[in-house]
């Protein structure tokens, strides 16, 4: 669906669904939206998850510095190895791995990967303006992504706090498959 369908699309729906969906837009809660976005339009227009999410982007485009963003992971040291002490488990390894939408684009998401028991612990998520920030954006990094680099040297520096492997099957290139971490 290109952006004059979607336009048109959006014209045509009720005030109240409009509003409900711009609700969650300015709460800044994008999957609410684009679920609301599914279930009106998944009966009657066959729009799917990948639609909605252009969508709501527009809506997000629309409103732009007015949305209550959700504020940024901290990426220093000290809060990530605050945020990994409570943790359940041993904390066997700190992995970065690679997600990405259509309103943030590339992300990494900086987990602490646990044993005894086994699971996960987000400590952080590196969008692109999180990366900028903390590495201050006076640096060229490529052909390597901002993205990258920032989450590979805070992964690398609470990894070694803490005394455990860190892994990042895919640092040059995004790879939302790319092998996990194995014991």
């Amino acid at each position: 669906m290109d952006e004059a369908a979607r336009a048109e699309w959006w014209a045509g729906l009720p005030a109240g669904i409009r509003d409900e969906i711009d609700g969650c837009v300015l709460q800044d809660s994008l999957l609410r939206a684009v679920r609301v976005v599914v279930e009106v339009g998944l009966v009657a227009h066959d729009i799917g998850v990948g639609t909605a999410q252009l969508i709501v982007n527009d809506r997000y485009l629309h409103y732009g510095d007015r949305v209550a963003r959700t504020p940024e992971s901290p990426l220093d040291l000290e809060s990530l190895t605050y945020r990994a002490s409570g943790c359940v488990g041993r904390i066997a390894a700190i992995e970065a791995m690679w997600d990405g939408d259509t309103v943030h684009d590339w992300f990494v998401r900086l987990l602490a990967v646990t044993v005894d028991p086994a699971g996960e612990q987000g400590l952080a998520t590196v969008y692109r303006s999180t990366a900028t920030r903390y590495l201050g954006g006076n640096e060229d990094h490529r052909p390597r992504d901002v993205v990258a680099v920032a989450a590979e040297r805070v992964g690398s520096a609470l990894a070694a706090r803490l005394s455990v492997p860190f892994h990042f099957a895919s640092p040059d290139t995004p790879d939302d498959e790319a092998p996990r971490w194995r014991p």
